[in-house]
């Protein structure tokens, strides 16, 4: 049977199925392709005020044009396409609602030639979209067996890899996006239809005593191998790094990028407070009980966290400052959709400058990412 070639979507909520519209159909938002920074998408702030944040904005803005280049090299190694990488993250926007994202990614998919329309292309694309949409909604259900279904449909290593973290990073941008929105006042408008994300379940949460592993990928040789298993990484990409190494560039910035977010934190109590609330709400055993056996300051409030959402108490009882973080994150990491200015306005009221309350946020945003990384790369026992 001869294989064609599709061109384009005719609207940003896509499945898998290519359009059969001439070539000339648009996005909702053709202009939304077309900016200057492509991490922020040209929100509306001026430059002064983004000051205090470029040193973890700046490989942000980095990773951005690295994971999403005008033109992708095809390999042997590395089979993932630029249409299935900007599929991948329109999906990863869908799931979080934020408008500017959906329409910026819907635009920038909207040319780019899609799969033949074999049966093979077609179900490797459902899988990947499969895939990415639970990895963002709910990464706690991802396993081994999901990780068996992408190479089922010819991902190699690498492009296990690249998936991952391309979902991650625009999970993190999308909250970002959020989060500023939030702060120069733009009133929320939610998409309808969209749920909230839940906390995942709390048994996996009663065992103390664990240890992550890493999956068991197929190693490809990489002349950085040695380096990564040698160089001094961030606690959190420790334990990655022989895998994150298939994609070295994408793995130093994301390095950088922790770096620079946790060198701006005022409070490490409060920075942990958001880590110890996104890694319970993601389902992410391993960030959380690494957290736990070093947070000895916090085990009342780890204690609680470990209970059953139904259970889990009313945080009105805390202290003011630790109620309205809780809330904040917790909104942040669900519904980043509906992060509205009120929950801002609730940490100015408490004393905490805005610079505080970004990086606080923002670093919430950065554990979401390392969650999933964390879930789908490997098994917690």
């Amino acid at each position: 049977m001869e294989q064609r070639r599709i061109e384009g979507k005719s609207h940003w909520y896509h499945e898998t199925q290519s359009s059969t519209y001439p070539q000339d159909v648009l996005p909702l938002v053709p202009e939304a392709a077309d900016v200057d920074d492509s991490f922020l998408l040209d929100l509306a702030i001026p430059d002064d005020a983004l000051l205090p944040f470029q040193s973890w904005l700046a490989p942000a803005r980095k990773l951005a044009q690295i994971l999403f280049p005008v033109q992708v090299n095809l390999s042997q190694m590395h089979t993932f396409s630029a249409y299935e990488r900007m599929s991948t993250a329109l999906t990863v926007a869908q799931v979080y609602g934020v408008q500017r994202l959906c329409n910026h990614y819907a635009a920038r998919l909207t040319p780019l030639p899609g799969p033949d329309s074999s049966r093979e292309s077609n179900h490797r694309l459902a899988q990947i979209t499969q895939y990415a949409r639970q990895l963002a909604s709910s990464p706690e259900v991802i396993g081994a067996r999901d990780r068996q279904h992408l190479d089922a449909v010819g991902l190699t290593t690498s492009d296990s890899i690249l998936i991952n973290q391309i979902i991650g990073f625009v999970g993190f941008q999308a909250r970002i996006v959020a989060l500023f929105q939030a702060w120069v006042g733009h009133p929320v408008r939610r998409i309808p239809g969209l749920d909230i994300q839940q906390f995942a379940q709390a048994s996996p949460f009663s065992a103390t005593n664990t240890t992550w592993h890493a999956a068991p990928f197929p190693i490809e040789k990489h002349p950085d191998h040695h380096e990564a298993t040698t160089r001094r990484y961030p606690d959190e990409l420790q334990a990655l790094a022989s895998l994150l190494i298939h994609a070295p560039v994408i793995m130093d910035l994301l390095a950088t990028l922790i770096s620079s977010t946790r060198r701006s934190a005022v409070s490490t109590r409060t920075f942990t407070l958001a880590a110890l609330m996104t890694s319970r709400i993601n389902g992410s055993v391993a960030c959380f009980n690494e957290l736990a056996h070093s947070a000895n300051e916090l085990a009342d409030v780890i204690a609680l966290l470990r209970l059953d959402e139904r259970e889990l108490p009313c945080w009105e009882q805390r202290h003011p400052v630790e109620r309205v973080t809780l809330q904040a994150v917790q909104w942040l990491t669900r519904a980043p959709d509906r992060f509205s200015p009120a929950l801002l306005t609730s940490l100015f009221d408490q004393g905490i400058s805005s610079e505080q309350a970004i990086n606080l946020l923002a670093w919430s945003g950065l554990c979401g990412w390392l969650n999933r990384l964390k879930i789908a790369l490997g098994e917690t026992c």
